[in-house]
């Protein structure tokens, strides 16, 4: 089991992890000590549960569990508040430990971890896996904002990048459209080798002679079209 700790204080990411190398299962600890770098770590070292605080500055655990790639790890909230209970495990949390906790009480969090991953393993309770991002986290000159999925029109390559055409700009995001795709699930489409649309947006279709063209979406917005793409473009806005 790979475990990532996420928490902006240093003491309760020791706590954590003194306790957890105790579990045989365990084989590899990494930590976070902010939500940017939680997500980052969620790409490069993949876990397979984070132990997630919720309060943390500028980034907060909720917005990190909703941004996780997918399929995405399993989530134990780890807190100082009880108040968040309701909506951690709207969230699908696994767990909600509640700080300060013993020793006994991670080892029932960390059961509960193994039961979920064992469920998963066999496709009989995927919990989190497969679901579509609802959102995604983009720094730009030292500023992280939030982009709601719902709220991108079209994506579009850009070097390293991917820019995320909204109604209110147009972010970049360090990602292969590939792999954003992958977490974006089925609401995207690709409709050109450099850029796929939000199927929902597309408002009409222009196309010349040779099969090539332009989607035309809410707000005025247009994405190419290629005719190596049309046709899945056609059958998706077809339903």
């Amino acid at each position: 089991m790979r475990v990532l700790i996420v928490d902006d204080e240093r003491p309760a990411r020791d706590k954590l992890r003194r306790l957890l190398v105790q579990e045989t299962d365990i084989t590899a600890i990494e930590e976070a000590r902010d939500g940017v770098e939680a997500l980052q770590l969620a790409v490069a070292f993949a876990p397979d549960v984070l132990f997630l605080d919720i309060q943390m500055p500028e980034v907060g655990g909720f917005d990190v569990a909703a941004s996780l790639p997918s399929p995405a790890p399993l989530v134990v909230f780890v807190t100082a508040f009880d108040e968040y209970a309701v909506r951690a495990f709207d969230a699908c949390a696994v767990d909600y430990l509640l700080k300060p906790y013993d020793a006994e009480r991670l080892q029932r969090a960390v059961q509960r971890v193994r039961e979920r991953l064992s469920a998963r393993s066999a496709q009989q309770a995927p919990a989190l896996a497969g679901q579509p991002v609802r959102q995604l986290l983009v720094t730009e000159r030292g500023v992280t904002r939030i982009v709601r999925t719902d709220d991108i029109r079209w994506l579009e390559t850009a070097d390293n990048y991917v820019a995320l055409h909204t109604a209110s700009g147009s972010p970049l995001l360090r990602q292969t459209l590939s792999a954003l795709l992958d977490s974006l699930g089925s609401a995207f489409i690709r409709c050109h080798r450099r850029a796929a649309v939000r199927i929902a947006a597309v408002e009409s279709m222009a196309v010349d002679d040779k099969g090539d063209g332009e989607l035309i979406l809410a707000g005025g917005m247009r994405a190419p079209l290629s005719r190596q793409h049309r046709a899945a473009v056609m059958a998706a806005l077809a339903g």
